[in-house]
């Protein structure tokens, strides 16, 4: 379900799918004024092209903006925010490819051995900015050969001119090693999660040196990415057919207006709404067969 008509008196909308037909790939497309995207993370890339305005990307490295005809493309698990950079918000067009679709692409067009991934955040790359808007456009109009086709060419492109080998993980530290192993127990307990001082003392550590620890391997402190957790695995509940209020409980959070909020904040749309486009994808793609 596209958000225009509830943003119409904010004047932000945003759409965020999942197409049977591309499969590894989420499409969002939005025009946000006031919405703000906390610090998260995403299991595979981020590839957007801003159409109009400016966002403003918070990245470990620093704030940078980026305006039409840019690119913005993180790796895997690279902590960002977002927000507007200028009064009248922005819009863009993002796609957000899972790490096999990445490695297959790469694969087959560079010579690049390893993970791949961008040394760049952000690229002013109208051609290829142009590539994903068009991706958008095929999959909306339901032209499967097209949008695939666009997606292939847009991120071969991207990885010829920005892309590389991932560096290679050093040898984890004794903090690094704790903070894995933090991060696996609050996977195994993310409905019910111990408290900083509970889970220092399971590891043997203090809280202060796990905030340390946690943050130096995430980029983030143990809580922030517990609630990045918990949505993600909300999003996987509501995708097989969950409702808001179970997922909301299932995954931690106190109820579902507890969930609307971090999920909104996070994913750019509500759960009700992410829901009803998965539900409307299954039911194109049975229709189809």
């Amino acid at each position: 379900m596209d958000t225009r008509r509830a943003g119409e008196r904010t004047g932000e909308w945003a759409r965020h799918w999942r197409w049977t037909a591309l499969p590894g790939l989420d499409l969002l497309r939005a025009r946000y004024v006031r919405h703000t995207f906390p610090l998260h993370s995403h299991d595979g890339y981020v590839f957007g092209a801003v159409t109009r305005g400016v966002e403003e990307v918070g990245l470990p490295g620093g704030t940078e903006r980026a305006g039409p005809g840019t690119v913005v493309m993180i790796n895997p698990e690279v902590p960002h925010t977002a927000r507007a950079g200028v009064p009248e918000g922005w819009a863009y067009a993002t796609l957000y490819p899972s790490a096999s679709v990445i490695a297959e692409i790469a694969a087959e067009t560079t010579t690049v051995r390893g993970t791949v991934g961008f040394a760049e955040a952000m690229v002013e790359a109208p051609h290829a900015a142009h590539l994903i808007s068009e991706v958008h456009r095929a999959a909306e109009e339901g032209d499967a050969l097209a949008a695939d086709s666009l997606l292939r060419v847009a991120v071969a492109h991207l990885l010829r001119h920005h892309g590389g080998p991932l560096p290679a993980r050093t040898a984890r530290s004794a903090g690094a090693r704790t903070a894995a192993r933090a991060r696996e127990l609050l996977e195994e307990r993310l409905a019910d999660p111990p408290t900083l001082e509970q889970l220092a003392a399971e590891l043997g550590t203090g809280p202060f040196a796990l905030l340390r620890a946690f943050r130096a391997a995430y980029g983030m402190p143990p809580h922030t990415w517990l609630t990045d957790a918990r949505v993600r695995r909300a999003r996987r509940l509501l995708e097989g057919g969950t409702a808001p209020a179970e997922a909301a409980a299932a995954v931690g959070f106190t109820d579902q207006p507890h969930l609307n909020r971090h999920f909104t904040r996070i994913v750019g749309v509500p759960p009700g709404a992410y829901r009803r486009e998965r539900a409307g994808d299954r039911l194109r793609s049975a229709a189809r067969t």
